[in-house]
């Protein structure tokens, strides 16, 4: 008499959430990829972790091999019969290589331009650059993050170091008024001097109301992220930088975004030799394209010395 084997317990949505949303996270602050999209498309994909191709091959994304996999791989009938698909050593294999193909693969370069917490556009987004064959596929991971709350963790280490600055500024003003004490005046930036306050170890200054560090000895994007407790990506958008820039001692590094434009009383800036637009860019804390735009000039192109720059409103034709 044949003996019955008992069928493996499926994983519910929320036991799937529960397992993988640190990783989601996790990869969201190295790459800037919103964690709700990442789990809606394990999810989605995996039928939440309950899939052929998940649970023998570890598979949650339903990336195919391509002519670039040099790992492991599982065969599956799919869009044709017996299809290549990855196949990982452990679930964060799998995390992981989901954002290196985002990032890495040319028709997604787009996505990364996306509010992190934009994750509808991200959806529609992934199906432009064909990532299903699906066409309702937007509309399903729209719904998958909205009837499970997934939106809640996109931005949530943004929000913590808001909260986190917000809560040390009330402890310095209070610290303050007990003592009596003037305000610590931060080093000279244009014509108007900033206060501070510290955070993680770090002097914490304003520009343009935003919140800047100047960096350290031995520092790196990694470092500073993590004693801020910040997403990589962010430090990398908020200063117009890439991910391989290289950092210096003395550097200014914006930890909020920048503005559209300059401080009130700041209406233009003339050119002096040896100025460039980042620097101008980062001097005055106004993104790299509003300063071009301003200005009528091309993205990449350099101003020249004399040459008067427009800071809050644009250049008249």
């Amino acid at each position: 008499m044949a003996i019955c084997q008992p069928a493996e317990r499926r994983i519910s949505r929320e036991e799937y959430i529960n397992t993988y949303k640190d990783l989601a996270v996790k990869e969201m602050k190295r790459s800037g990829i919103p964690a709700s999209i990442t789990l809606a498309q394990g999810m989605l994909e995996s039928d939440n972790g309950n899939s052929r191709l998940a649970t023998r091959a570890r598979n949650h994304f339903g990336i195919k091999c391509h002519s670039d996999w040099e790992g492991k791989k599982f065969h599956k009938d799919d869009d044709a019969k017996n299809e290549c698909f990855r196949k990982y050593k452990t679930v964060y294999e799998s995390f992981y290589d989901h954002t290196e193909f985002l990032s890495t693969k040319q028709r997604y370069a787009f996505l990364f331009d996306l509010k992190p917490t934009d994750y509808k556009a991200w959806a529609k987004g992934l199906k432009k650059a064909g990532y299903a064959t699906n066409p309702k596929y937007p509309e399903l991971l729209i719904r998958i993050i909205e009837d499970n709350e997934l939106y809640k963790y996109d931005g949530q280490q943004e929000q913590e170091q808001e909260k986190k600055i917000i809560a040390e500024k009330e402890d310095k003003k209070q610290t303050r008024v007990e003592k009596k004490k003037h305000k610590t005046k931060s080093i000279k930036l244009g014509d108007v001097d900033n206060f501070s306050i510290e955070l993680a170890g770090r002097k914490v200054m304003q520009n343009n109301r935003i919140n800047y560090i100047m960096v350290k000895e031995g520092d790196s994007f990694f470092k500073i992220a993590n004693d801020l407790d910040m997403m990589l990506w962010q430090l990398v958008k908020y200063n117009d930088l890439s991910k391989n820039s290289k950092l210096t001692k003395g550097q200014l590094l914006y930890i909020q975004p920048k503005r559209g434009k300059a401080e009130f009383g700041k209406d233009h800036h003339i050119v002096k030799e040896g100025e460039n637009m980042y620097g101008i860019s980062q001097k005055y804390g106004i993104k790299m394209r509003s300063l071009y735009r301003k200005n009528m000039m091309e993205y990449g192109s350099e101003p020249k010395p004399g040459q008067k720059l427009w800071l809050r409103k644009t250049k008249k034709q």
